[in-house]
């Protein structure tokens, strides 16, 4: 999944645990808007290495 669409899904969850109650959804959610970042300076990282960054 892209770096947008794992944020938004990971606030998706966060948001419906905080509802429910369910901490566990939470952590996902947490867990999924954290891969979301990590994707997202991956791929800035490797677009100036490349020479890619517009």
């Amino acid at each position: 999944m892209s770096e947008s669409t794992d944020k938004a899904k990971g606030r998706a969850k966060e948001a419906a645990g905080d509802l429910t109650g369910d901490d566990e959804l939470q952590r996902e959610g947490k867990a999924d808007q954290a891969s979301g970042k990590i994707k997202g300076a991956v791929d800035s990282a490797k677009d100036k290495l490349t020479g890619d960054d517009d």
